[in-house]
């Protein structure tokens, strides 16, 4: 069934104990991988359209692998790609710390989130110079109150688009445009989509401003927004349909193809993994099978979730086995056949 839809091709890529652990009982940052290990997950990184990750995972390591090589920025250059791929982070929750290394790397930054969380959640902030992150709950603190909280309602219109930087596309544009890529922009009957404006709407500030987010997905950030310390922390949110509180994979993988991913590398945690593998949506994984005994029944894995029965049980086929030092690199396909 999954074979059938337009979708990413989606590639796993862990590092793994000799016992089959991704991280310690206390879910430390797993950095046991060599420096040859470490290349090998760049050069996975490189040939991605886009790289996905879980909460967790983030919070857990506080960044993301960058492309740094510059043979591989070259090779993505030639291959008409931007330097960095997109960095999406899966999250049913909007609230992230904004002092994580990660929102201060030059790379795009997209959540994916259930479509419920359109309703129950508003665009996570980001601290100014006289708010600060309470950990305990998860929010973002403004003198004392949740900064969400104080937004001017007059401009929640604003807020929310300058916020999410995404507001429904405009039909017109719809019906005749098409993204390009290369440029990473909005092509309308072969010129960028913002010159092919009526001009008409030019007569009008807040119209204008309106299309332009329509044409891009993005707005410039209200200066209210500054203000109040409650712009968005990411360039695009995707909300995906939920089956029973759980992110619908299959439509999700279908936006994100949609937006021009063709290769996904997905980098954990486990429970991320045991669901697009249940969806049916991993086709191959690379795990690097490393020196050390972890142990723990509390560590987690590479799979976690409920698990599988042994005969319902995905199969792989093993397409290469590599020893590098004291290390192992397994490549397998998830086989389709049966």
């Amino acid at each position: 069934m999954t074979d059938k839809i337009d979708r990413p091709l989606a590639t796993v890529i862990l590092a793994i104990s000799a016992d089959g652990k991704i991280a310690d009982a206390v879910r430390s940052p797993a950095r046991f991988g060599s420096a040859k290990d470490k290349a090998h997950l760049e050069q996975q990184v490189a040939a991605s359209d886009a790289v996905l990750f879980g909460n967790g995972t983030l919070q857990a390591y506080g960044t993301t692998m960058r492309v740094i090589s510059p043979e591989l920025l070259k090779q993505r250059e030639l291959q008409g790609k931007p330097p960095q791929p997109v960095q999406i982070v899966c999250s049913r929750s909007s609230q992230f710390d904004p002092n994580l290394r990660f929102f201060q790397q030059p790379v795009p930054r997209w959540l994916l989130t259930g479509q419920d969380s359109r309703e129950t959640a508003l665009p996570s902030p980001v601290p100014t110079k006289d708010s600060k992150f309470d950990r305990t709950s998860g929010t973002i603190l403004k003198n004392g109150q949740d900064a969400r909280s104080t937004r001017d309602a007059r401009s929640t219109r604003d807020e929310i688009s300058c916020g999410t930087g995404i507001l429904p596309v405009n039909q017109s544009l719809i019906e005749n445009s098409k993204f390009d890529r290369t440029s990473g922009t909005i092509l309308n009957n072969g010129q960028d989509a913002r010159s092919t404006r009526d001009a008409r709407s030019t007569r009008d500030d807040r119209s204008t401003r309106d299309e332009l987010s329509c044409g891009t997905g993005i707005l410039p950030v209200h200066k209210k927004l500054i203000e109040n310390g409650a712009t968005s922390q990411f360039d695009r949110i995707i909300y995906a349909k939920t089956v029973g509180g759980e992110i619908d994979w299959i439509d999700a993988f279908q936006q994100l193809e949609s937006f021009g991913i063709k290769r996904l590398a997905i980098l954990g945690g486990g429970k991320l993994v045991a669901s697009v593998l249940a969806a049916g949506l991993v086709d191959e994984l690379w795990l690097t099978v490393c020196p050390l005994i972890l142990g723990g029944a509390d560590a987690p894995t590479p799979v976690e979730g409920e698990g599988f029965l042994a005969d319902l049980a995905p199969k792989l086929e093993l397409l290469a086995v590599k020893q590098v030092g004291q290390e192992v690199f397994l490549h397998y396909r998830v086989d389709r056949t049966n």
